[in-house]
């Protein structure tokens, strides 16, 4: 499609890094909006720095586990490795260090960790909707070949994609995905039970969704137990059964 939005001479703004951008801003923007309107003791402050330092560690948590899934390919070319503006993140990856990072941050400054983590799911669902538009227009994340109608076919030259063949539009699967949970969650925000219930109802209908999204990838990103699952799909079962684990004993807590 449109790997280089812009270019300047050699200047050029790539369509994955703008989108990416995009994507926090908005999600900054509309947390502040949420924290106005909610009272958790929680300061906009707090939020900029929080975004911060798990936004960096999604990047570089997601960066490293798709550079190990093609390890290959960065070993014969290690400065590809920085690139990131040319696409190449597993969400799984930046989805785990930046928990690990934000829960860090919150228990460090005594902050309530289930309501911020609640305020903050949809809005991740909704940086994936972003992402998704800036992978497709790079071409990363590409599709099965397909011969229905809705096949896209990439024919631009720095296009990451499969060229010149009818490709599964999974970037835009995923990206309607994203905005289809960022919409539920937010229509759950006013019925939930207990905290803690739309961050871990986020994971499990992610990685639920995702996995079926999986199958009509065609994309090298690593395969489990030879090519029965690919490394998404088995993180998503992990990551779908502690999901539901952990919201059948919160609930369970919440009514004792």
């Amino acid at each position: 499609m449109y790997p280089i939005l812009f270019q300047f001479g050699s200047f050029h703004i790539y369509a994955y890094g703008f989108f990416i951008v995009a994507g926090l801003i908005t999600a900054v923007v509309l947390a502040g909006l949420k924290i106005r309107k909610s009272n958790i003791g929680i300061s906009f402050e707090n939020v900029v720095d929080l975004f911060f330092y798990t936004v960096l560690s999604a990047l570089i948590g997601s960066r490293i586990l798709f550079v190990l899934i093609n390890f290959d390919v960065y070993r014969q070319h290690p400065m590809k490795i920085f690139k990131i503006w040319e696409g190449g993140l597993v969400f799984y990856g930046g989805l785990v260090l930046a928990v690990i990072v934000a829960f860090w941050y919150m228990k460090w400054h005594r902050l309530p960790i289930w309501k911020v983590a609640d305020l903050i799911s949809p809005l991740i669902a909704l940086g994936l909707f972003f992402g998704r538009i800036g992978c497709f227009l790079a071409g990363c994340c590409y599709g099965k070949e397909t011969s229905l109608p809705w096949g896209v076919v990439f024919k631009n030259p720095d296009s990451l994609a499969r060229l010149n063949v009818p490709l599964h539009p999974t970037q835009l699967y995923d990206a309607a995905n994203g905005l289809a949970i960022f919409f539920f969650l937010n229509w759950m925000e006013r019925r939930k039970t207990f905290d803690g219930q739309i961050f871990w109802l986020f994971l499990f209908l992610y990685s639920i969704t995702r996995f079926f999204i999986e199958i009509f990838r065609g994309d090298p990103r690593g395969f489990l137990f030879g090519d029965f699952l690919s490394t998404s799909q088995g993180i998503g079962i992990l990551l779908a059964i502690l999901s539901i684990f952990v919201l059948f004993y919160m609930k369970k807590q919440s009514r004792r």
